[in-house]
């Protein structure tokens, strides 16, 4: 029974643990939040109780089951990145989180209690500040979303492209929606927070757009 309660206690402390960061992840609203972290930290915990514990009952080799909880997390990992709209690659925070998570986990189901309250707790710290540092420094890069109103589809698109050149920038997804008056075209480019200023400066400098609307970020971690 004791041995029972401990197993017990192992989960309980995987849950948590990886709870906590699923929080921090739910907060933001990312793809992986509370209950995919809190799962996949206690799932990984439970799969080393029990290459253990059956290794010991069937004289097996005692990382065989925890050995393939790597490649899985990898393989839920692959599952969260997507390459989209041109060069543009997202989910590899959210890939990278799950990964340690589940490395936490096993440490929980490990006997190594403290190694994963350390880690949960870097991980916690890495996340909100380095999230807060990379907004005040103008490092984060985002992908924004644009939507300009004019007379045609293809003066509209070689003028955001000449908008853009000068900054290096290029737009991506584009999209052209036709109305009775004019025509609509909704396009998206990456950028800091400042050089996404820089491209709503030149693309309201333009005189022949009839309205220039900034749509937002539409990038996630």
């Amino acid at each position: 029974m004791p041995l029972i309660v401990a197993d017990l206690e192992k989960l309980l402390l995987a849950a948590v643990l990886g709870g906590l960061i699923g929080l921090e992840r739910e907060a933001k609203h990312r793809p992986a939040g509370l209950r995919t972290n809190l799962f996949i930290c206690m799932g990984a915990a439970m799969f080393t109780l029990l290459s253990d514990q059956l290794a010991v009952l069937h004289m097996g080799d005692h990382t065989r089951i925890a050995a393939q909880i790597i490649p899985g997390i990898g393989f839920i990992g692959a599952g969260s990145i997507l390459h989209a709209r041109g060069d543009l690659v997202t989910g590899i925070t959210t890939a990278s989180t799950l990964f340690v998570v589940a490395s936490i986990g096993m440490a929980v189901g490990g006997d190594r209690y403290w190694i994963a309250i350390f880690a949960t707790l870097l991980v916690l710290r890495v996340l909100l500040l380095l999230g807060a540092t990379e907004k005040i420094l103008n490092l984060k890069i985002m992908l924004h979303a644009y939507e300009v109103a004019g007379p045609s589809a293809d003066q509209i698109i070689a003028e955001v492209n000449d908008a853009l050149e000068p900054l290096h920038f290029f737009a991506t997804n584009v999209q052209v929606a036709p109305t009775p008056r004019h025509v609509r075209v909704r396009f998206e480019c990456e950028g800091t927070r400042k050089q996404q200023n820089a491209v709503l400066r030149r693309l309201r400098d333009c005189e022949k757009f009839e309205t220039v609307t900034p749509l937002g970020s539409v990038q996630s971690e």
